[in-house]
């Protein structure tokens, strides 16, 4: 919510307050007759920071999705993985034949076996970065050597696998990091060739997606601090990665026949990782910080009285003594907000309603 909107409900609660009798009316000659009878007591002029925000509702997932395609030959499916097991590199995804077709990080697919006298390459430099992150290779160059060779020897005798040398399509299946199994579409004894999809899967890396109304993507941006607040109530902090240039009308209908609301999805990355890995798709409420200000004056929002010729006052309180001083708020925030005025000081009492 921006400041006009949140000064405009502020004002419209005083307001409220106001016909109760938390008001002060200015007669002949300047003086105002103490508030009506109306209980009341007091609260400090807090030095704070304050912000205000948006509330969007989210649910907890895994960054990325990616489907592994079986390639080359393709053959007999002996092995599949659980969903949700996290496959790392160089472990196994599946096995064809009793042969584990293994994890390595790429940012693209292989196409091409890997063997002496191909041509330089990107897939190349990715599979000798794989090879150098095992510590069986000493530098990447993107151009197959005798010492990619020898790496590639290496790595075989120690998966107990055939040395040759050199490697297939589709011995590794190149994701673009450790990944997090979703579904299995391949069945076991089942036969699969190249371009087959095997499984599902998501990064390990926790996020939430939220939905924001359209109307309020004004005070949504990538960048924004946000705390997030799990299903048991704890809250941890995070970041919004990604706002979606493109709406999504939601499918569902309202009373009056009229599609549901326009949303647009995000993405938020979480400060502590560790807390949404075992909450996969659990609810969560995502509270994003808009507007932020340090060290300001900061009063309770009840303590505000409407003045009757425009504008804002607060009741200073010393003892007995009761003093109206004019303030003009600034930002909004919960219970408190930002007043900025003369005569006003950190620790002074001001009146509010009581409880």
């Amino acid at each position: 919510m921006n400041r006009r909107a949140l000064l405009t409900s502020a004002a419209a609660t005083v307001a409220a307050g106001a016909a109760g009798g938390w008001f002060v009316w200015r007669y002949p000659g300047g003086a105002a007759p103490a508030a009506a009878e109306v209980p009341t007591t007091t609260a400090k002029v807090t030095r704070t920071d304050l912000s205000n925000g948006t509330q969007v509702s989210g649910a907890l997932g895994y960054r990325g999705a990616y489907t592994v395609l079986a390639q080359g030959a393709g053959g007999t499916v002996t092995a599949l993985p659980a969903p949700g097991a996290v496959i790392g590199r160089n472990d196994a995804v599946y096995e064809v034949d009793n042969r584990p077709v293994r994890l390595f990080f790429a940012d693209r697919p292989a196409f091409r076996p890997f063997a002496s006298g191909m041509t330089a390459g990107v897939d190349v430099r990715a599979l000798e970065e794989n090879l150098k992150a095992l510590g069986l290779l000493a530098a990447a160059d993107a151009t197959f050597t005798g010492a990619t060779a020898t790496a590639i020897r290496r790595w075989q005798r120690a998966a107990g696998q055939t040395v040759t040398g050199r490697i297939e399509l589709g011995e590794v299946s190149f994701q673009p990091g450790a990944i997090r199994i979703n579904t299995v579409t391949a069945t076991l004894g089942a036969e699969v060739h190249g371009g087959e999809p095997i499984l599902t899967a998501t990064s390990t890396t926790p996020v939430v997606t939220i939905n924001v109304p359209a109307g309020q993507t004004h005070l949504v941006h990538p960048g924004d601090k946000v705390s997030v607040t799990l299903p048991d109530r704890r809250r941890v902090g995070g970041t919004v990665a990604f706002l979606s240039p493109v709406a999504d009308q939601q499918q569902q209908q309202d009373p009056s026949g009229r599609g549901g609301p326009v949303l647009v999805p995000g993405i938020v990355t979480l400060d502590d990782q560790q807390v949404g890995t075992n909450l996969d798709r659990a609810p969560v409420q995502v509270g994003i910080t808009d507007q932020t200000v340090t060290g300001v004056l900061a009063v309770p929002v009840t303590a505000l009285v409407a003045l009757a010729g425009g504008g804002y006052g607060v009741y200073r309180r010393n003892g007995t003594e009761r003093t109206l001083l004019a303030v003009t708020p600034g930002l909004f925030s919960d219970t408190l907000v930002e007043v900025r005025g003369d005569g006003l000081r950190e620790g002074d009492d001001v009146e509010v309603p009581a409880s």
